[in-house]
């Protein structure tokens, strides 16, 4: 019989995500991948993970291949799940332990649980500290009875006694009977299975083997007697002689039968993705109060009790190109957002307490992810640089952009350097490779990097880029405003916008959906079925998002 064994994974330390917004960018992921990088080398102490909140589009996903980069995470959510909260140590129990040893090991670990496995780690039920207390009464109401088939051998560990005689594999099943009283009155009603449990009466001892017990445990350190085991032998009866006595041993006999015949076979299970406030009702509503974690194999990897939901931590985040909470994780209210670095403008997420935020006037966040390795003393690995100098050129558009800095150049020419890469060449092949957007559905270009911002009165705008090398891309225009238009109805926005920017001459074409007179006020410009032009536009940052929101 295998003995109870903890169930634990290593404890592991705190979790921080590092995500940048929604539909996101070269920029934003690389952010997310280079400050969680650089986070885990200046903290070693928290687990920092980079998050993407949507699908890749095809120039970050060259950057990614092209460094050798694993892709982030995605983080569908950030809400409190069942993984969150959950015991990862715990005790469990093998089919077979004594109910001894699980109540013993409840106790220690203060738990109103135990899971119960197979011989292959798989759930097969729970034992509760209120199936043994139901037990326990019963038990004083009436004659002990063996729940199931008990192995002598494990009775006898329970007693903390010894086999004197017959086999430890032998299994019995019935009652127990402490033959204290007149044997006369006790012996007609033992049957075969039934356990005895005598002190130094020879006479009891032999009389309760002739009666068709299936076991005699002999209580109170007593002799046995050579003639007690002949008969017991004669008669193929196991004795176990115990320091109890008799009443003791009496009650701890019946807590030798496998845990499994008391455990019920139909625990509260719930899976680690499972949101805790799915489960709440669940785990308060299950009379032990608590659900057992299990993995796809059905083998427990954690609890969630009452008290772990009484008040949960909320998981942390850093919130990299981003500070609006239409932009960021769903369910970031919920979260602890312990950092932001930006190179936006102060957005609309609200914190519980102060933090640490950085909001600087470059081309790229991950100018100033790079500028943070420096000043740490850190160098990113070869991947991460990689990403955060795609990243730049992407945001810049090759250092072309308004938005572009001095310090977008200098950050461009140091992981060049290090990297041993023509910069400008670099981002060349990047644009070229992933403009080509010939065979990408309307909606899909639409959705690839929208952000949509807050204005006030509670209304929001969305503004769209689409980045290419010349102007094919303008004679799907009805095509892309009808996306745009089916969007704007879709969300209650009152304006859509989609930049669709050719690197090549430096300038765009913005398509829009919705409250068209706000976007030619605000860029004193008339629109064209639909579409605006303007020349030398290339910064959604600067130069789009800007003049519409403050138009409006």
């Amino acid at each position: 019989m295998p003995p109870p064994s903890p169930r634990s994974r290593h404890s592991r330390p705190e979790r921080v995500y590092v995500s940048g917004h929604r539909n996101p960018d070269t920029d934003s992921v690389a952010a997310a991948i280079g400050y969680a990088e650089l986070k885990a080398l200046v903290d070693p102490q928290r687990e920092y993970l980079p998050a993407r909140l949507g699908e890749l589009n095809p120039q970050t996903t060259w950057a990614l291949e092209r460094a050798g980069a694993p892709a982030p995470k995605l983080l569908v959510h950030i809400s409190l799940r069942a993984g969150d909260v959950m015991r990862e140590e715990f005790p469990v129990a093998s089919s077979e332990t004594p109910l001894r040893a699980v109540g013993q090991l409840m106790v220690a670990a203060g738990l109103p649980l135990l899971p119960v496995v197979d011989e292959e780690g798989v759930l097969t039920g729970v034992l509760t500290e209120a199936a043994l207390a139901r037990r326990y009464v019963r038990d004083s109401h009436e004659v002990p009875r063996l729940l199931g088939p008990t192995s002598v051998g494990t009775m006898a560990r329970v007693l903390e006694g010894k086999l004197l005689a017959g086999a430890a594999d032998c299994r019995v099943s019935g009652r127990v009977w402490v033959l204290a009283r007149a044997l006369e009155m006790l012996l007609v009603d033992v049957s075969p299975g039934d356990v005895a449990v005598v002190g130094d009466r020879h006479d009891a001892q032999l009389r309760a083997i002739d009666a068709g017990i299936s076991v005699l445990v002999v209580s109170s350190d007593t002799a046995v007697p050579q003639a007690t085991l002949d008969r017991a032998a004669e008669r193929g009866v196991p004795v176990i002689a115990t320091p109890l006595d008799s009443y003791v041993a009496g009650r701890m006999i019946t807590l030798s039968c496998p845990c499994a015949t008391l455990a019920d076979p139909d625990p509260l299970t719930v899976r680690t993705s499972d949101l805790v406030a799915e489960i709440s009702d669940d785990v308060k509503d299950v009379s032990y109060r608590a659900a057992v974690v299990v993995d796809l194999h059905r083998r427990p990897i954690g609890l969630v009790t009452r008290t772990d939901l009484a008040d949960p931590q909320p998981r942390k985040v850093i919130l990299v190109d981003h500070a609006e909470s239409a932009q960021s994780v769903p369910g970031v209210e919920d979260a602890e957002v312990v950092e932001i670095l930006d190179h936006h403008h102060i957005g609309s997420i609200e914190t519980t307490q102060p933090v640490r935020a950085t909001f600087d006037p470059v081309g790229s966040t991950s100018t100033l992810v790079a500028e943070q390795f420096a000043a740490a003393g850190h160098i990113p690995t070869g991947p991460t640089a990689t990403m955060l100098l795609a990243a730049i050129l992407s945001d810049t558009v090759i250092l072309t952009s308004p938005t572009t800095t001095p310090r977008d150049a200098a950050a461009v020419d140091d992981l060049a350097e290090r990297l041993g890469l023509d910069p400008r060449a670099f981002g060349r092949e990047m644009f070229e490779v992933t403009s080509d957007v010939s065979g990408v559905a309307a909606d899909a270009l639409l959705a690839r990097d929208l952000k949509a911002y807050e204005l006030s009165g509670g209304q929001t705008i969305c503004i769209g880029q689409v980045e290419t090398v010349g102007d094919a891309l303008l004679a799907r225009a009805a095509e892309l405003h009808a996306a745009a238009t089916e969007h704007l109805t879709h969300a209650g926005h009152r304006l859509v916008a989609l930049m669709v920017t050719d690197v090549s001459v430096g300038g765009t074409h913005l398509v829009v959906a919705g409250d068209v007179p706000l976007a030619e006020r605000a860029f004193g410009a008339s629109a064209v079925d639909g579409l605006i032009a303007l020349p030398g536009v290339m910064s959604r940052k600067k130069q789009v998002a800007p003049p519409l929101m403050k138009t409006a």
